[in-house]
């Protein structure tokens, strides 16, 4: 039984003039077809009963001209008194296709199929008053009254169909937008994550493949002048190599982990010991200070108060500067004085945290000068993103000396909790 009502709705979905049949059965059954003194000849009431009752196989696609037949047809009854007093099928055919008007909406139609009904049933009155009148009969009033009861039961139930058809048409429409803005979330998030996973490795890797690159290539071009800086260029690509590989690790692991703390299994600064503005100042340090041989000459201007910053902060100014000076090592001449600046402000309401990265032009490139490193223009944009994190702002270009500047500033105090990655 539980089985037969889930398949019933599903069937009648599937195949709705099934639907329409078993309405016709409903109504033509049982006949009133019969010989019958006081009432027309058999032929005659077939006639007025397939009026009555096939109509309502169209009642679908043509709800108002079959509301308009079995009207006419009940009204045929009525003044060719087919089965006399007795209004046989032609209430129950004009009370189904009313509740078909008004489960279609059409209220006009069925507010007009509704008067003619009762106008016939009103001129009928004096007739059934004739034949079951008299002292005390009641047939004469129980008749109408059916028929009325009837015609009004078919427009309520019409129009409870109609409202649950509604509500139920509403519900699924919020359900499919409800999940298309689930999906369109997950696509958000999924392309979110892409790009800072992307920003991550690039930063990671871009800076400490250039350095290793370009210290490796001039430590070439050097070996036969002075071997000493070979090996502190040595020295140099080792450092580099083995911080790019911790810095890969803890990003994996942060990747591989999606519940654990972003920002505190984050790569660079925020990592180690001691607190984020700390570290901060302690990474910046080794970071320039890689850049420090073969005659380039890097200078760092730490400024303000680096206690009370986020962690994820310090990872966003320590990206900034990375990749600032993966664009120096990339485009600058290797004589190119290197000048970064950072200013963590103090602490309390606008506190700004700003980063300034500067390369002069140089005093002009060395016939023996290594090729410069492709770009893939990333760079910027992702030190955009970074500074967007936390409602800040950043200006690069070119310098009146022909060198290159890039700014930053950033809100420490007003981080974006739903974007902020480390």
């Amino acid at each position: 039984m539980h089985r037969l009502i889930e398949t019933l709705p599903r069937l009648r979905r599937g195949h709705p003039w099934l639907t329409d049949v078993l309405l016709v059965v409903l109504v033509a059954v049982p006949p009133v077809i019969r010989p019958q003194p006081g009432w027309r000849p058999v032929w005659v009431q077939a006639v007025v009963y397939a009026a009555l009752v096939l109509p309502l196989l169209w009642r679908r696609r043509r709800p108002v001209l079959v509301a308009a037949l079995v009207t006419v047809a009940f009204w045929a009854q009525f003044l060719g008194q087919v089965w006399g007093q007795e209004p046989g099928r032609g209430a129950v055919a004009l009370a189904a296709v009313l509740a078909t008007l008004t489960v279609r909406g059409l209220r006009r139609a069925a507010a007009a199929t509704a008067i003619c009904a009762a106008g016939c049933v009103l001129l009928w009155i004096p007739a059934w008053q004739r034949d079951y009148g008299g002292p005390g009969a009641r047939g004469a009033w129980l008749t109408p009254l059916a028929v009325g009861l009837l015609l009004a039961g078919a427009w309520v139930f019409g129009e409870y169909v109609r409202a649950r058809r509604a509500y139920v048409a509403e519900f699924e429409r919020r359900a499919a937008l409800a999940e298309s803005e689930r999906l369109a979330l997950a696509r958000v998030a999924v392309a979110e994550e892409r790009a800072r996973i992307a920003r991550e490795i690039h930063d990671v890797l871009a800076h400490s493949v250039s350095v290793m690159v370009l210290n490796a290539e001039g430590g070439r071009l050097m070996r036969h002048t002075d071997p000493t800086i070979v090996d502190r260029t040595l020295g140099v690509i080792s450092a580099t190599g083995r911080d790019a590989l911790d810095e890969l690790r803890r990003l994996l692991e942060v990747l591989r982990t999606p519940d654990a703390d972003a920002s505190a299994g984050a790569p660079g600064p925020g990592s180690g010991n001691g607190g984020a503005g700390e570290s901060l100042s302690a990474d910046l340090r080794r970071l320039v200070g890689r850049l420090n041989t073969n005659g380039t000459r890097a200078r760092l201007d730490l400024r303000g108060e680096p206690a009370g910053l986020p962690a994820d902060l310090t990872v966003q100014t320590y990206r900034i500067v990375q990749e600032a000076l993966t664009n120096v090592v990339k485009h600058a001449p290797p004589d190119a004085a290197i000048h970064v600046r950072v200013d963590t402000g103090t602490e309390g309401p606008g506190r700004l945290l700003r980063v300034r990265v500067e390369n002069s032009a140089g005093a002009g490139a060395a016939p023996t000068h290594p090729t410069p490193l492709r770009s893939c223009g990333h760079g910027l944009t992702g030190m955009r993103e970074r500074t967007a994190l936390y409602g800040g702002s950043l200006d690069a270009g070119p310098t009146p000396d022909g060198g290159y500047r890039i700014t930053a500033t950033l809100r420490p105090t007003a981080p974006d909790p739903t974007t902020a990655t480390p």
